[in-house]
């Protein structure tokens, strides 16, 4: 339960064994690779130059493309009948199948091209059906579209508005001219303008001041009739195409299982090429930097043993921290508490892990909030079903990991309380028979003992601030900083002791000696500054550290009342839902409305109760001695995403 000891890594080796040997390093697990820091005083340093990455880009348009595959599968052929289950579990042999890897990337090429097939005949139909709609005011005319004018008569096809009167129109433009309508839409009506060259220059001035606007048909012969009916067959060859090619796609999806490997085989490929990217060559050999765990020297130097290579191995220097990536080990207990660290921030590498001595205060503290047994046995329940069907990995592993521990906690709080769902019991016992006066064992229940439930919540945030400064306290002692940690952390020791004593009418003394104590912490904090300065400096030393620690003592202590409010939100929320179900005095209904309630008050409560304790956690707790900063240690390992690989 630490920060894991970390080693810097530097290794010479020969570039025809560079391939294999960072295969073996994924395959090991345990090398993050870095970086190279460089040495503008060594001329040599200039002549080393970057990999080739040419493969880097081919491993991510193949991850890409089964990517895309899955993805036009799940639209073409859905994966029915598969629920909740866990990740298949497979080989490093199967995974590095190189025979099933270029299998799988070609039937990823052939399902993306089917694709675009679909989108590109998608667009085409899209074309022709918008060239039909353009068509279908002239369906009833039986004349070509291609119909030109000539030397003696001008052809025209167009549009007046729908307002328009045809009839009085054709009497003005005269015996020369012709205008045969051809539809309407609300709009317009489409005609066939047909007229003697002699008259053609009044009559289209006519229907020009009418609104004549003139339509082409481009690449267009024949009636429009004719020009639908083959767009029709257009468009039928066009769906039948189309439907061809999604019944291709569809055809591979039992190859789905294939493509995921490859997907996953491609993203370890492109991590392999992406670290192949930070390494340094010359012609002959490549250096390459990097950080591992200390306790993985020994299997590190087994790999190494076989190749012909030089490396050394360091521990970071106290300048070299910021940079040492950080990964925290811990037991089973605590190790769920690592999504609230890393939500947070992880440790600087030289600070302390935070998870254990967070995990009684969190996991208590939920509890308290939450408070049910109805809803601890939820939480057990569905941490239990993910953890042994999915065997979840990472974040959400700890996240029902964290939820199984605080639903024990919610549980064993829930039982001193005596809430299982609210008084969903009595409740209904009394439905079932109205001389009922049944009720859960308890030993306070936050209605009838809110004020002992509120000191007890405080008592508990004085005793997690008071860890929180014996943690600071000895993190200064070790550091050598013992005056610091003598006027920071014992004087408000003193105080606080000091003033319990004298409420409590047994001694004064321990108080004065505090504000002595604190006196000497002021002046203390000016002795670096000139006579007049430490006058000053000890007079605004005293007021201002008697200010900010007392306020701020003060205010950290009574956030938990937090800790009383949300129990009692919650114990009042779920017996007013059973107490609403429980007033038309049937039992059916009473169940309907109080899981409905219950259901919706255990949603509320799971966040909010976490998001309140995240918060006591990272503002009242890890600000009295929390160390962030740090990166968490990225590894080249084998770690795909839709497969466990058994080594």
């Amino acid at each position: 339960m630490a920060i894991v000891k970390m080693k810097h890594l530097r290794l010479l080796a020969l570039r025809a064994d560079r391939e294999e040997l960072l295969k073996k390093l994924q395959h090991l697990g345990c090398v993050e690779i870095s970086e190279p820091e460089p040495e503008e005083d060594d001329p040599a340093w200039t002549a080393l130059v970057r990999p080739e990455s040419g493969a880097l880009g081919t491993a991510r348009d193949c991850q890409a493309k089964a990517l895309e595959a899955l993805e036009v599968l799940k639209k073409y052929a859905p994966e029915k009948g598969k629920g909740l289950s866990a990740r298949p579990r497979i080989t490093e042999g199967e995974l590095f199948d190189d025979a099933a890897y270029d299998r799988a990337a070609e039937t990823a090429q052939t399902i993306c091209a089917a694709e675009r097939e679909i989108g590109a005949l998608k667009a085409e139909a899209g074309k022709l059906r918008a060239q039909q709609a353009a068509l279908a005011p002239w369906l009833e005319l039986d004349v070509p579209l291609d119909t030109p004018s000539t030397a003696e008569v001008t052809a025209l096809f167009g549009t007046l508005p729908a307002a328009v009167e045809l009839t009085g129109l054709e009497g003005e433009l005269g015996e020369l001219c012709a205008l045969t309508p051809a539809g309407k839409d609300r709009d317009f009506q489409y005609v066939f303008f047909l007229c003697h060259k002699s008259a053609s220059e009044e009559a289209l001035a006519a229907l020009q001041a009418r609104g004549f606007s003139r339509t082409t048909f481009r690449g267009l012969t024949g009636t429009a009739a004719e020009n639908d009916q083959r767009l029709s067959e257009a468009i039928r060859d066009n769906e039948r195409k189309a439907e061809q090619a999604k019944a291709l796609a569809a055809g591979f999806a039992g190859s789905r299982q294939d493509l995921r490997l490859c997907a996953d085989r491609a993203g370890l490929e492109e991590r392999r090429e992406s670290a192949k990217g930070r390494l340094l060559d010359t012609s002959e050999t490549f250096l390459l930097t990097g950080w591992f765990p200390a306790g993985d020297e020994e299997a590190l130097k087994d790999l190494l043993a076989g190749y012909a290579c030089a490396w050394e191995s360091a521990d970071p220097k106290p300048e070299e921290y910021p940079s040492v990536p950080v990964r925290l080990k811990n037991n089973k207990l605590t190790e769920p508490l690592n999504m609230v660290t890393e939500m947070y921030s992880l440790p600087a590498y030289d600070g302390v892990d935070p998870n254990p001595l967070m995990f009684p205060f969190f996991v208590l503290f939920y509890g308290i909030m939450l408070a049910d047994m109805g809803y601890g046995l939820l939480m057990i329940a569905a941490s239990l079903f993910v953890h042994f069907k999915l065997r979840p990995r990472g974040t959400m592993k700890h996240l029902f990991g964290l939820m199984g521990l605080c639903g024990v906690s919610t549980f064993v709080v829930g039982a001193l309380t005596g809430g299982f769902f609210g008084d969903f019991i009595p409740q209904l016992l009394k439905l079932i028979n109205p001389e009922s006066t049944f009720a859960l064992p308890a030993l306070f229940t936050p209605l009838d003992d809110t004020l002992a439930i509120l000191v007890g919540a405080m008592c508990l945030g004085f005793v997690q601030i008071i860890t929180g400064m014996a943690i600071s306290f000895v993190n200064k002692l070790k550091a050598g900083e013992v005056m610091d940690a003598i006027w920071e952390e014992v004087t408000w020791w003193v105080v606080f002791a000091g003033a319990a004593l004298a409420i409590l009418g047994i001694t004064p003394i321990v108080l004065i000696l505090g504000g002595v104590m604190i006196l000497a912490g002021a002046a203390w904090g000016a002795r670096e500054k000139p006579s007049f300065g430490k006058v000053l400096g000890t007079v605004g030393g005293i007021f201002g550290s008697l200010y900010n620690h007392i306020t701020g003592y003060f205010g950290d202590i009574l956030s938990y009342s937090r800790l009383m409010a949300l129990m009692l939100a919650g114990s009042v929320i779920a017996q007013v839902f059973n107490t609403l179900g429980a007033i038309p005095g049937n039992i059916i209904l009473f169940l309907i409305i109080s899981f409905a309630g219950n259901a919706l008050n255990f949603a509320l409560n799971l966040l909010g109760c976490y998001v309140h304790d995240l918060r006591l956690q990272c503002l009242e707790y890890f600000g009295k001695f929390y160390k962030d900063g740090g990166r968490p240690f990225q590894p080249l390992d084998v770690n795909p995403k839709y497969y466990d690989v058994v080594k």
